[in-house]
């Protein structure tokens, strides 16, 4: 039988196009390379000194706090850089001293007087509102215990813008009398005020003399101790800055010693009960020597005890006669 598709009896495409060339020899292999397992001089120290700690230490902290400062300190020696970074902080601290919650608005002060509360507003001189960042208060608190009539002052700025000023007044205990004027002091001795320009809600002993001010608790002893003399006193007077002279009226005076000055007048107040010696004519009670009282009279009873021993020389030089 003949098959359905001709035969063609051309040779196969490969022989037509010739002769087919042998596959490529393989690329040569290479010898492998025998290294020594034993490490190199330099890579050994290397090793060896990456496990130091302190080498580790100083890689991983000091090189770059090195960096970071050398980097810092080439950034800061230009001046444009300095001046630049200053007045940025500056702009942010005036922000932020600016804000409202930092600002200082009222002014109150406690525990003085109406006149001393204006000498204190005088003295602090704050022009509000303020920041609270622009205040020293221990130097405003100087300025307030400066005045004479402040014993002591705290400040604190509390919530709301309030500076609180809480003031200790001096109270004045003594009335005393120098050569430059009437004052009052405390119970230490410092200065008060002028006595025109207070007004005290009661009487209070009046001294004088160089040195009263230091001696101010032994005059106010002295003041009670000499009570039951009532409207007779009028004072104490400081000697030669020892001792103490009792002013009564009409120029009396009880003359005190130095020391103990307090149990003498008691000694003559026990005179005056038994003797009523302040009601006679006397000018001077002297007690300055404990173990002898001496009295001078007034000239007015001197003048009439010459004329007493007169009258009585003349009559017993006229009984005489006779």
């Amino acid at each position: 039988m003949r098959p359905l598709i001709a035969r063609r009896d051309t040779p196969p495409l490969t022989a037509r196009r010739g002769p087919v060339a042998p596959p490529p020899a393989p690329p040569p292999v290479a010898e492998p390379v025998h290294r020594d397992p034993a490490p190199s001089i330099w890579s050994y120290r290397v090793q060896r000194l990456w496990l130091t700690p302190l080498f580790r230490r100083v890689l991983r902290v000091g090189v770059p706090s090195f960096a970071l400062v050398f980097g810092t300190g080439l950034y800061f020696s230009d001046e444009g850089h300095r001046t630049a970074i200053l007045d940025g902080l500056q702009e942010i601290r005036r922000e932020i001293e600016a804000r409202p919650e930092f600002r200082v608005n009222v002014l109150g002060i406690d525990g003085a007087s109406d006149r001393l509360t204006a000498e204190i507003r005088g003295a602090l001189a704050l022009d509000l509102p303020v920041s609270s960042f622009d205040l020293d208060l221990e130097a405003l608190r100087q300025r307030v215990e400066a005045l004479p009539a402040v014993a002591r002052a705290d400040l604190r700025i509390q919530s709301g813008g309030y500076l609180a000023v809480r003031v200790t007044e001096r109270v004045p205990a003594l009335i005393w009398q120098t050569r430059e004027g009437i004052v009052l002091i405390d119970r230490e001795g410092h200065f008060v005020d002028a006595l025109g320009d207070r007004q005290l809600e009661a009487p209070l002993p009046m001294v004088a003399g160089e040195g009263a001010d230091r001696v101010v608790d032994e005059a106010l002893a002295l003041h009670a101790a000499a009570a039951p003399l009532g409207d007779r006193l009028r004072g104490f007077v400081r000697m030669g800055e020892r001792r103490w002279d009792v002013v009564l009226t009409d120029d009396r005076r009880i003359l005190l010693p130095e020391r103990g000055a307090v149990q003498a007048l008691d000694r003559a107040l026990a005179l005056q009960d038994a003797t009523d010696i302040l009601g006679r004519d006397v000018l001077r009670l002297d007690l300055r020597n404990p173990d002898r009282l001496t009295v001078q009279l007034t000239p007015a009873a001197i003048e009439e005890l010459r004329r007493l021993r007169a009258l009585e020389r003349d009559t017993l030089t006229g009984g005489t006669s006779g």
